[in-house]
């Protein structure tokens, strides 16, 4: 019979295995914009195909899972870490219960791990909310990794992908990380050739955007104009090509996003600071995902920290990073 503080597999505080078990482990995930990104028409199932080009970038979230004794669910806490650079007033509105992210992907990995033990995560929030850069499937990535370290499941990176699904489209991409073709609902994932990292500068939003409701303004807007949306296809071999020559210059005439205009229609004050932007030197500029998070390409990583200087000057925060980078990945 378990006991109050005992694991499933009859643990407690006092018991050897425990004891000798990993206490805590820090995860940290990037976020991503989408350097292309064409969107198909609404099917039938209520969802869009997509064809995409993800990359990783230098903004990542962290999260550090502390084994407690207890069991799951019950004994799976969530909160937000002091160390957070995002707004007070966003971070206010995280769930902290079994709707966030991470704590459902730790039960995941619950319902397969022998002994899993209770478990707090917190999470040390750097990725924009809402804001088109994948930060709540960032949180659920480090949630695999670290849960997985922590009950010594022994899931492979592509065992914990099939999890990450389960999830949401962009969890999978979170956990691989580099470049991606995304293709279905974005969760079709093959990896791209991108071994020189390109600079880039984020512009994030002190507000968020849904999105379903941009994807409904997509669908809104080519209603209006009468436009049938062809199914999306392959990503252009233009994008794939630049990415593989690490070249920021060719890449930029083939930076493009469907959901822009939708975005810019329900926030039409990006449109100004993307001109800001490109007036400003930036190779090219778009709506990362679904927004509101501004992207901008820049030559090199002097260029791109000039560039975030300025646009800083303008009143804009405004981060210097480049892509692709490393996916989830355990950090001392």
């Amino acid at each position: 019979m378990e006991t109050a503080g005992s694991t499933p597999g009859g643990l407690d505080a006092s018991d050897p295995l425990w004891q000798a078990a990993p206490r805590r482990v820090k995860v940290r995930a990037p976020g991503k914009i989408n350097a292309f990104f064409k969107v198909g028409p609404l099917r039938e199932d209520g969802y869009h195909a997509v064809a995409s080009t993800y990359l990783a970038v230098s903004r990542y979230e962290e999260v550090a899972a502390t084994a407690r004794p207890g069991t799951p669910p019950s004994d799976i806490t969530v909160s937000i870490g002091a160390g957070s650079s995002l707004d007070p007033e966003q971070l206010a509105g995280i769930p902290l219960d079994g709707s966030n992210l991470a704590v459902r992907a730790a039960l995941l990995v619950a319902d397969i791990a022998e002994n899993p033990t209770g478990v707090h995560l917190e999470i040390t929030k750097h990725v924009p909310i809402a804001g088109g850069m994948g930060g709540g499937s960032a949180d659920a990535a480090a949630a695999l990794v670290a849960c997985d370290a922590l009950w010594h499941t022994g899931l492979s990176r592509e065992e914990l992908s099939h999890l990450g699904a389960e999830l949401g489209a962009d969890v999978p991409f979170a956990l691989l990380g580099g470049a991606a073709v995304g293709l279905g609902v974005g969760d079709q994932l093959t990896a791209a050739l991108a071994p020189t990292p390109l600079h880039w500068v984020l512009v994030p939003a002190d507000y968020g955007l849904s999105t379903p409701v941009v994807y409904g303004a997509l669908d809104a807007l080519r209603a209006a104009a009468g436009t049938v949306a062809d199914e999306p296809g392959q990503v252009e071999a233009g994008v794939l090509a630049a990415l593989r020559a690490g070249d920021a210059r060719a890449l930029a005439p083939w930076l493009h996003n469907d959901l822009q205009a939708a975005a810019v229609s329900l926030a039409p004050s990006l449109a100004d600071v993307l001109a800001e932007g490109d007036g400003l030197g930036a190779l090219a500029s778009l709506v990362s995902g679904s927004g509101p998070t501004l992207a901008f390409l820049a030559a090199d990583a002097d260029h791109a920290q000039e560039l975030a200087d300025a646009l800083s000057g303008r009143g804009h925060r405004a981060w210097a990073v480049e892509g692709p980078v490393h996916g989830a990945h355990i950090v001392p």
